[in-house]
């Protein structure tokens, strides 16, 4: 049974940083893709960022290009979410997911993902 449990989420001013981390645990972590999602109140899940199951491939939103970066600890099953230059249109709740392959997907196709954690950031 895969638990993911995330941690790091709080409120900030526009502008400032958080780390949001996303602790796995079950099964092999290292052999498996992961993503952050986020979903804001009223509107769809969108993705984030993705990692694959070594860090090579990093996929992101367009939207957080540049001001979001997203690694991983396989030593640690333990993935991360550095966010900065964080704008009031970053609030909402983040969300871990591990999919069942090796790349991460844009789309929902992940077996796994955590309970979320609110992230608000204040003009």
């Amino acid at each position: 049974q895969v638990q993911l449990v995330e941690s790091g989420g709080g409120l900030v001013q526009a502008g400032g940083s958080l780390r949001l981390s996303c602790v796995a645990s079950g099964r092999t972590f290292s052999d498996y893709a992961m993503a952050w999602f986020r979903q804001a109140p009223g509107k769809e899940r969108e993705f984030v960022a993705g990692i694959s199951y070594s860090g090579s491939r990093t996929p992101y939103a367009d939207s957080v290009k540049g001001r979001f970066t997203i690694s991983r600890d396989n030593a640690k099953n333990t993935v991360y979410l550095q966010m900065n230059t964080l704008k009031p249109e970053d609030t909402a709740v983040y969300y871990c997911a591990q999919r069942n392959a090796f790349y991460p997907t844009e789309t929902g196709e992940y077996a796994y993902w955590g309970q979320g954690t609110q992230v608000t950031v204040s003009s």
